[in-house]
């Protein structure tokens, strides 16, 4: 194994990539449980992939923002340890697949050399902060919300409290009312607003896609931009603390807002406010390093094909609200692209733009602050990348998950209908070239990663039964859903689930009768209109089975027979101790505590020893085969279980110590205590361990 103990300036990084070192290496040895090795991975972008044997890594990048240094180093890094291709995904991150896990953290060190981090892009973590790719140069902004993205992904990033939550959260900023952000399917979501000269943000709470969509609550009409750090640190220790941790299905903050209600829950936040350290969080927009067009001049060039270059101007070409200045979509097809051509459009954007690119929660790429004298140079080079595919988040633009070719999760190929529906788009309907207003998406199973269930036309991968109990692939068709601005939205419905090979078949009947009855309304409207029923009615005989051919049964994008399976994980670790395992994490929450109190973070030393705690006690519960929880269930039963029946004597109840991290502020003082009382409970647990299975 490679040492990378001589390789950065950022002794935190240093630890971190040497941490994931030396897990890997106690796995293999099969000393850690393979559950807590993979919850340490994936905060660490390693992500299982359906082949076995191999990796997934996913690149962490704010607000999609990517600087031509970083897209080359990304380049060098998927050419050294992958297959040379880069993935977009629909979270403005970059993905690479087939990595062998033993190579990663010399992966994740080559990133770092230039400021890019692979730490929580996975995992029941804060996610990619995503924004609005027009951030900053949208002419309907009432500011640039990417210095308020920066300072709360900084702020979160390695933050005690949000480090093993029972499930990932994801936040939004949104330009404008626009919304192009989608604040109403994230966990926050903040819309750009100014009150009286004050910049700040409507903010929308618990929303989420899935198999059971849900849009997201009013949480605040305008909240200053200095409280939107400290308001999400009470909403992270509050789903850390009460969310679900024992069915994933059920984990996400939409479940726990359903089960307790808005009021609860706002309470709950209330209550956590004298925990938080900092009441207000300034957040300077001088100290956020903002990209700057270059003087450059762009060489003159002679367009040949006067009316492609006129389409795509129309499609492809957004103007900024800089005077002289426009923004060029890319639009990339299910977000794959080489790393010949993403080393190519580096250098271009760094010479003749701004040396930066953003990456679409459609998939695609946006490079701002072109000149607009620079159009056909643009045009030109682009050209020769095989990236002036007119259509930018168009209908013609769909966008899809990775589906069967790479996800554990994939049902049924989402890119291989994705590129069939996109011909069928392009050769028999080419109006919709120009069309903003419909959106199309699909996902290779329920989860959503495509977006299908927000969409205008959405496909969900599925499986179809025959009667002869015959397996072949299928797709979930929903429709009406649509982003109507300012925080609000419709989910699609399900209308009707068809055989795969008949989704090109169901576009076309929704298109035509679209075209001859809707009478140019956008299509959530007309879809209202009609209803749910109509549409059934006019897809329903696709759902036959009585019918299917040999063809059927093959999906798309690939020539074999089609097999339901979901993929194999990485290889089974030898069977360990788990509670030895859960103290020995406890031990080391306790010395994360005291390096955290060493560097002065009394917040986060305080937020590790209540770790600790939960985590000790949850030791001795499922010691005990007693099924745990919420944090607060395993506070609950182990006062129940152990102190109340005198088994364990604490002085006081569980509940009385450790829910001190709600009633004082994150003091020296108060973290000294804290500690020790951390170190005081995990030594009577152990010592109740240890005397408990020496009497068996």
């Amino acid at each position: 194994m490679r040492s990378f103990r001589t390789e950065f300036e950022n002794p935190v990084v240093e630890k971190d990539i040497i941490e994931l070192a030396n897990k890997i290496e106690l796995f293999r040895n099969g000393k850690i449980d393979e559950e807590k090795f993979r919850s340490l991975r994936l905060a660490r972008g390693v992500y299982g992939q359906r082949q076995e044997g191999v990796q997934m890594i996913r690149i962490k990048l704010p607000y999609g923002k990517v600087l031509s240094h970083q897209l080359r180093r990304i380049a060098e890094v998927s050419d050294e340890y992958s297959r040379s291709r880069l993935h977009i995904t629909t979270r403005q991150d970059i993905q690479i697949h087939y990595v062998d896990l033993n190579r990663t953290p010399e992966l994740w060190a080559e990133l770092e050399r230039d400021n890019v981090t692979l730490r929580e892009a996975c995992g029941n973590t804060v996610r990619n902060v995503t924004a609005s790719e027009t951030a900053g140069i949208d002419v309907n902004e009432p500011f640039d919300v990417s210095p308020y993205a920066d300072a709360l992904f900084k702020f979160f990033l390695r933050n005690a409290i949000c480090q093993e939550m029972g499930r990932k959260f994801k936040v939004s900023f949104s330009a404008s009312d626009e919304d192009t952000g989608l604040s109403y399917m994230h966990d926050l979501g903040f819309i750009a607003k100014i009150k009286d000269g004050v910049k700040g943000f409507k903010v929308m709470l618990g929303g989420g896609l899935g198999s059971q969509p849900r849009h997201a609550d009013l949480f605040y009409e305008f909240l200053p931009s200095n409280k939107i750090i400290p308001l999400m640190e009470g909403v992270l220790r509050v789903f850390d603390r009460y969310g679900e941790r024992k069915s994933r299905a059920k984990a996400r903050l939409k479940f726990l807002l359903k089960d307790i209600g808005l009021e609860a829950f706002v309470k709950l936040v209330e209550e956590e406010q004298n925990a938080i350290e900092y009441k207000t969080v300034e957040i300077d927009e001088s100290n956020y390093s903002a990209s700057k067009p270059v003087s450059t001049a762009a060489p003159e060039v002679k367009i040949q094909n006067k009316e492609a270059y006129n389409l795509w101007k129309s499609t492809n070409v957004i103007p900024q609200k800089q005077d002289g200045y426009f923004a060029i979509g890319i639009k990339v097809l299910l977000g794959d692209f080489y790393t010949d051509k993403a080393r190519l459009l580096a250098d271009l954007v760094e010479q003749y733009a701004a040396g930066e690119i953003r990456l679409s929660l459609r998939q695609n790429i946006l490079i701002p602050f072109v000149k607009e004298e620079s159009l056909p140079f643009f045009y030109s080079e682009l050209e020769k990348l095989g990236f002036v595919e007119a259509g930018y988040n168009k209908a013609v633009d769909i966008t899809a998950c990775p589906g069967t070719d790479t996800c554990n999760l994939g049902i049924a190929s989402s890119t291989g209908i994705a590129e069939e529906l996109e011909r069928v788009i392009k050769t028999e309907y080419p109006q919709y070239l120009e069309n903003k207003d419909l959106v199309i998406k699909i996902s290779g199973c329920m989860n959503a990663c495509g977006q299908h269930n927000m969409a205008n036309i959405g496909f969900q991968g599925m499986s179809i039964r025959t009667k002869d109990k015959l397996v072949a692939p299928a797709l979930q068709v929903l429709l009406g859903g649509g982003n109507l601005g300012d925080g609000n939205a419709y989910f699609a419905d399900k209308v009707v689930k068809i055989p795969s090979r008949r989704g090109p078949e169901a576009l076309r009947r929704i298109l035509n009768d679209y075209e001859a009855n809707a009478n140019a309304i956008p299509f959530v409207e007309y879809y209202k209109a009609q209803g749910e029923k109509y549409f059934y009615q006019l897809l329903t005989d696709l759902s036959s089975t009585d019918n299917l051919t040999q063809q059927d049964f093959i999906d798309w994008g690939t020539e074999e027979e089609y097999v339901k399976a979901i993929g194999v994980g990485e290889c089974a670790g030898v069977i360990v101790d788990l509670i030895a395992t859960l103290f020995l994490e406890s031990e080391e929450k306790i010395a994360d505590a005291k390096e955290a109190f060493g560097n002065e973070v009394y917040s986060g030393a305080i937020y590790e020893a209540y770790r600790s705690m939960v985590n000790s006690a949850k030791a001795i519960l499922l010691s005990e085969n007693i099924k745990t929880n919420t944090q607060a269930g395993i506070i609950k039963q182990f006062d129940e279980g152990f102190v109340e029946t005198k088994r364990i004597d604490l002085g006081s109840s569980f509940s009385d110590i450790i829910y001190q991290i709600k009633k004082f502020p994150p003091t020296k003082d108060f973290a000294v205590s804290y500690i020790k009382a951390a170190e005081q409970f995990l030594e009577k647990v152990k010592a109740f361990r240890e005397a408990d299975v020496s009497n068996d």
